[in-house]
């Protein structure tokens, strides 16, 4: 019999909500259908404003619950169109929500999209909100992704790292002896695609073109990587709330052009990254997913920096990029129904292996 989930996942880039339907039967996962649903801009807007301080915000945050719970159910349906699988073989939804605040260190984070609106709209068991029971038990919320590919891309022969560049950069090592780690090692797109939209009013540097014109100021590059947040030891996690424009800009000085800060936040990323990765493994597997993916300079750079390193992306194993966080949240939602952990202690820091996610019924 096959297991039918559906994972929904819209992450710190804010661009829109990746969905995929996929077979988890035994240890498969196996693509049937995805779909990505592009973020309206109204919503995308409302998004940004509220992951800042404002006014208002029970009432603002109320509405927008509501209406990106309407915009998942959405993508869901026509995930569910898309397909030959009827819905009512379809075991779960597993949606990760938007982040709008992630405060570790405050004992609190918050994902917003309204799981009893999924569950309403589409006829489905949603199950949601997975950071917050890691929380209760003293750990980061994120990431919760290391599980999963430890359950899919663990290799015995090999140390591997699996590399998630969305809006925040992520790891998972997987060593050939010892315990899995993960953790957010900083920026991944955010500030990338946030300096883009500024400076040439797109969402995105297209495969990194315009960073890739320009020059790296060596000194605005070491300024920001000695922010304390790099020198932390895992477990860690970060956000938008962390870094961002305003961050950035108490480095900036006017001498620097807006592409040589783009090359500079390029190399940011890319270093901060491959630092995180070679105190645990000097050489290696580094698979790639996640919307950085398609950023070639950034690649680029990377690849220079972890030269000792084999680097391909996630396709090489078998799963396409780009859907491997979605994949993900799928497999966490089987996780709860089958009521076992979805977190790992040595990657959250949280005093226990729990059931993650709250369990909305169609």
């Amino acid at each position: 019999m096959s297991e039918f989930y559906i994972g929904l996942m819209s992450g710190t880039s804010i661009d829109g909500i990746d969905a995929v339907l996929v077979n988890l039967e035994g240890n498969k996962h196996e693509i049937i259908a995805s779909h990505y649903e592009k973020m309206p801009d109204v919503l995308r807007h409302s998004i940004l404003e509220i992951c800042t301080p404002g006014n208002n915000e029970i009432n603002r945050m109320g509405e927008l619950d509501y209406a990106i719970g309407k915009q998942f159910a959405l993508a869901a349906n026509i995930l569910i169109e898309k397909s030959n699988v009827k819905r009512e073989n379809i075991l779960a939804i597993g949606s990760h929500g938007q982040t709008i605040r992630h405060h570790p260190a405050k004992n609190f984070t918050l994902q917003i999209g309204d799981p009893n609106v999924i569950a309403a709209t589409t006829g489905i068991t949603t199950i949601a909100d997975f950071r917050r029971r890691d929380i209760a038990h003293g750990g980061q919320g994120a990431p919760l992704v290391p599980a999963f590919h430890q359950a899919i891309f663990l290799d015995k022969k090999s140390n591997r790292t699996i590399l998630n560049i969305g809006g925040i950069a992520n790891v998972t090592l997987l060593p050939t002896i010892g315990n899995v780690l993960g953790f957010d090692t900083g920026p991944g797109n955010t500030l990338l695609d946030a300096w883009t939209e500024k400076h040439l009013q797109k969402k995105h540097d297209e495969k990194g073109a315009w960073a890739s014109r320009g020059n790296i100021h060596t000194q605005l590059l070491e300024n920001l990587l000695n922010d304390p947040y790099f020198k932390l030891n895992p477990p860690k996690s970060t956000g938008r709330e962390y870094f961002n424009i305003a961050w950035l800009e108490k480095y900036l000085s006017s001498s620097i052009t807006p592409i040589d800060v783009q090359a500079t936040l390029v190399e940011l990323t890319a270093k901060s990254i491959f630092n995180a990765i070679h105190p645990f493994f000097e050489t290696g597997e580094i698979f790639i997913c996640g919307g950085g993916v398609h950023n070639d300079y950034l690649l680029l750079r990377l690849k220079t920096l972890a030269n000792k390193h084999f680097i391909a992306s996630t396709a090489k194993l078998g799963v396409d990029p780009d859907w491997v966080e979605a994949i993900a949240f799928a497999w966490l939602a089987k996780q709860t129904l089958e009521k076992k952990p979805g977190n790992l202690t040595a990657v959250t820091g949280a005093q226990k292996e729990t059931i993650l996610g709250g369990v909305y019924f169609a």
